[in-house]
Order: structure tokens, then C-alpha cells, then sequence
């Protein structure tokens, strides 16, 4: 295995936050042939290039080739480990804010960005005149991502709403409340309070609002939007296929629960134990 010589960039991990996520990376499998470059120099790679927004072909040379780093990237994207790192550090973190890791309330809301040439699924958003794709996320009251999905953007919110509400029903059925804004008013509420037990409350802007106004429970939603927007590959939407967007965004949010697990002075300080019940403190 290559030692790392090279000189760090802004998005390298440092050792403190390598101690929470090595054990949540998979290992090299086991063979004649030793790993040719460390997993940490591999997901320093993959967080550089999300951050910056370059292309596969020009991450900088100091880094393992970018077939390699890409091979590495649709592996952990297919097997599940983007979504299963997401899961577990989220748990940690709001255990640390002093909730239980399993949420029992969320936020919904959606975002039109517009694609490039690359292909795929795409459609024209005529509310936000966006001609690209639609991101429906759904985060609990901490701003930690639930639920990512991408779908074309003609595909109306309340319809995209029900395949987010039904994903996050599968994955936390903890969760019995969610709120959304008016977009997603209408048969939805009475879907999700009848065949999911969730109960969705609408947060409608006032009536008359002329200025901006921070609305209860939606800026929570609003402010992940702008979590993700610092990552130049989110700025629009480069990629042929909506689940490589959806592992993008989930390497983003692991960018961040891990530079805040890794605080100083924070617990755990070194490999992710496994979770506790924790105090049971109800996000509603």
C-alpha cells in the first residue's frame, strides 16, 4: 500500500474524523494482492471531487487514478454503503444533540435543478420553470437526510411525495409526522394518514407575504437545501443517472456528520461503537 506523501487539500479527513468512518468503509478483501491505495486516500478522492465539482478524468494526479476511485464509487454506491454510512452516523449524531438515533418526525420538500447533456431522465418543472430534474428530500428535525429521491422534473411533487413518504415508511417507521409545504397538499395527506400511519401537516406561507419569511419546520429543510448546494458536483445535476445524484448527496451529508462527530471534545472521539437506545427525546 502507497503511503500518502502528497500535500493535503481542504476536503482530506483528518485523523479524528478517519478514526469515525474507517470502520463504516469496507475493508480490502483478503488475497495475495495487497490494496494498492488506502481506503482513506480513496474516499479523499470521492470528497474532493464532490466538493469541487470537477470531472472523473481530472481529479488531480496526487490522488489514486480515477478509474480506480470510480470503480470504488459505483461499488459502495450499489452494494449500499453510501445510504448504510448515512444511516449510522446519523444515529450518532443525534444521539450527541440528545435525541433517540431512530427519528420519529420529518420534513419534505423539493428542489428543481437544471441537468446538462449527459441524458437520462429530465422534464420541465412549469412552477420554477426548470428544465431538469426534481429533488425530493426528506430530513428529520435535524436537517439529516432521510430520504433522497431524484425523478424528472415534470413529475409532480404530491406524486413524487408518495414514493418518498412510501421509502421512508419502509426504512423509519418511527417516523409519524411529517411536515410539507402546500405542494404537496391534497390526496397525499389522506394517502399517508391511511395507509401509512404518517400524519402529514401542510405549512402553508401566510396569506398576503410579501417579503421572505422563515417558516415553522420548513426552514430545516431549506437550510439541507443549502448544505448540498456547497457541493459544486450538487450545483446542478451532471449525471446520467438520477441514484448516482442520490449517492452524491449521501456523500455529502457523510462529509458533514463526520467533521461534526469529530468536533473537539466530542464523543466518540474514535471508531463508531455500535448504537444505543440513547434518551428517548421525541423530535415533534
Amino acid at each position: 500500500m502507497e503511503p500518502n506523501t502528497r500535500k493535503s487539500y481542504p476536503t482530506d479527513l483528518t485523523d479524528e474524523q478517519w478514526k469515525i468512518l474507517e470502520p463504516l468503509v469496507p475493508a480490502p478483501k483478503p488475497g495475495p494482492n495487497p490494496a494498492k491505495y488506502a481506503r482513506r486516500e480513496i474516499v479523499n478522492a470521492i470528497f474532493y471531487l464532490n466538493r469541487t465539482g470537477c470531472q472523473w478524468r481530472m481529479l488531480p494526479h496526487d490522488f489514486p487514478k480515477w478509474q480506480l476511485v470510480y470503480s470504488y464509487f459505483r461499488q459502495w454506491q450499489k452494494d449500499g454503503t453510501w445510504q448504510r454510512i448515512n444511516d449510522v452516523l446519523r444515529g450518532h449524531v443525534r444521539q450527541q444533540e440528545g435525541r433517540n438515533k431512530d427519528p420519529t418526525a420529518g420534513i419534505l420538500d423539493s428542489q428543481s435543478v437544471k441537468t446538462t447533456e449527459m441524458g437520462g431522465p429530465r422534464g420541465y418543472d412549469a412552477g420554477k420553470k426548470v428544465k431538469g430534474r426534481k429533488r425530493h428530500i426528506l430530513v428529520d428535525v435535524l436537517g439529516l437526510v432521510l430520504v433522497i429521491l431524484v425523478l424528472a422534473a415534470n413529475i409532480q411533487d404530491r406524486d413524487g411525495g408518495r414514493i418518498a413518504l412510501a421509502a421512508m415508511h419502509g426504512a423509519y417507521p418511527s417516523v409519524t409526522k411529517v411536515w410539507a409545504d402546500g405542494a404537496y397538499a391534497g390526496a397525499l395527506v389522506q394517502h399517508a394518514r391511511d395507509e401509512l400511519s404518517v400524519e402529514v401537516e401542510i405549512v402553508m406561507t401566510p396569506s398576503g407575504a410579501r417579503t421572505f419569511q422563515v417558516l415553522p419546520r420548513r426552514w430545516v429543510v431549506e437550510r439541507t437545501f443549502g448544505w448540498l448546494n456547497r457541493e459544486r458536483r450538487l450545483s446542478k445535476d451532471y449525471e446520467r443517472l438520477t441514484n448516482t445524484t442520490e449517492a452524491f448527496v449521501h456523500i455529502a451529508m457523510a462529509r458533514l456528520m463526520t467533521r461534526r462527530l469529530a468536533r473537539p471534545g466530542t464523543e466518540p472521539a474514535g471508531p463508531m461503537p455500535l448504537l444505543a437506545p440513547g434518551p428517548a427525546a421525541l423530535d415533534s
